[in-house]
């Protein structure tokens, strides 16, 4: 697969569906998730100008972060298990799947760093019991309560919308983390400024920004999916 035409042809669909809703093409960060891939993909992706990459295993983003040698940020976007913090927590620029109390307090625990690490608050907008996250109705008292823990800071939300052939079937669902994010920004929290909504995939990203994604987790439609990868 081309990857250099993927980005291209990626990154002109964000444009137009930036155009279409007013917003500014670099208010969106375009990440590759890398889960199904090989370092090599990676560094064909950063050949071709992307800078963010998402990883949902703590071993992948650890192989491949030591075979990237070019600069680029790096997120964990899968659920995150608190034995497995350790790993992962100075290894990452941003962690996307925050949604419970004890993950908080590992994250406050085995971080050292200087600045508080960058963390989304994962939300079940979809009410899914297969998805994780915070219910929306208990989201306002779980961000609250993270300002007891001084190593994280709550740069936005995230969310997986369900699968829908028809991806406008799903922009509700974009629309009302979008709407808790702004609720959440009112709110003034010095510990939550909560920027950020990190939400479409691959194939509905095109709606996620129209309705106002900052962060976009795309992989088969950016760098493929490698099959053969590890057995």
């Amino acid at each position: 697969m081309d990857i250099k035409e993927n980005v291209e042809s990626v990154m002109a669909k964000v444009s137009a569906a930036c155009e279409r809703a007013g917003r500014d093409l670099q208010d969106v960060s375009v990440m590759a998730v890398t889960k199904y891939v090989s370092a090599e993909r990676v560094e064909q992706a950063v050949a071709a100008g992307i800078k963010h990459f998402g990883e949902s295993r703590n071993d992948g983003l650890l192989e491949k972060k030591q075979t990237i040698q070019t600069p680029v940020h790096w997120h964990f976007v899968g659920r995150l298990q608190s034995r497995k913090v350790k790993e992962v927590v100075h290894e990452c620029d941003i962690i996307h799947s925050l949604d419970r109390t004890s993950l908080a307090k590992e994250i406050n625990k085995r971080y050292q760093g200087e600045t508080p690490i960058a963390c989304m608050v994962q939300v079940n907008v979809s009410g899914e019991e297969t998805k994780a996250g915070i219910a929306p109705e208990g989201l306002e008292n779980f961000v609250r309560s993270l300002a007891s823990y001084e190593h994280i800071q709550v740069k936005g939300l995230m969310t997986m919308a369900p699968h829908a052939e028809n991806p406008e079937d799903v922009r509700p669902y974009f629309r009302h983390l979008r709407e808790l994010r702004d609720y959440i920004q009112r709110l003034k929290l010095h510990h939550a400024p909560c920027h950020h909504l990190s939400m479409g995939m691959s194939n509905d990203f095109e709606q996620a920004v129209e309705e106002g994604a900052t962060i976009i987790r795309l992989g088969t439609s950016l760098v493929g999916n490698e099959t053969e990868r590890e057995g």
